[in-house]
């Protein structure tokens, strides 16, 4: 029984680590800005791809009295023809923060699908970012708030 797990494990390391020579950077720091119908946020913001196609995000935006600390997972994809540009879809969790001054905090949970596009300069360690993120709140009054887009502007680590 265990013969074949270990057989699995070492295929799927290996396919992982072939991945991980084909993507275009693998960690990256940046500034996010998210914007649309409601308050516009900025802050830090780490990507790392875990191969050439899986990466995750993290970012902490700040506003007035807003917080919004988020965890995204993408899918990314070369654009064919287009030497550092890919397209990516997503998904992650997204906690907000409200200070309501004497009325108390707030606090929400929502999920944020992401569709965009990310290029890396070829022959710099500079990358940028555009995406559709609208915002699913899950908490309290539920609502849907579709027009929410991010752009980020990234130094590539390594």
């Amino acid at each position: 029984m265990k013969r074949p797990i270990l057989s699995l494990l070492a295929l799927l390391m290996l396919v992982l680590g072939a991945g991980e020579l084909k993507a275009q950077y693998r960690t990256a720091l940046g500034l996010g800005i998210d914007l649309g119908d409601g308050q516009t946020l900025v802050g830090p913001q780490v990507k790392h791809f875990f191969n050439a196609k899986d990466a995750g995000n993290v970012q902490l935006l700040f506003a007035d009295n807003h917080i919004v600390l988020g965890a995204d997972y993408s899918y990314n994809q070369p654009v064919t023809g287009a030497e550092g540009l890919n397209w990516y879809v997503g998904v992650g969790p997204q906690l907000s923060f409200i200070d309501l001054g004497d009325f108390g905090n707030e606090t929400y949970f929502a999920i944020r699908p992401a569709l965009g596009l990310e290029y890396k300069i070829p022959t710099a360690p500079i990358g940028f970012h555009f995406d559709w993120k609208p915002w699913w709140n899950l908490s309290n009054n539920s609502n849907f708030e579709a027009a929410r887009f991010s752009i980020g502007f990234k130094y590539v680590l390594k």
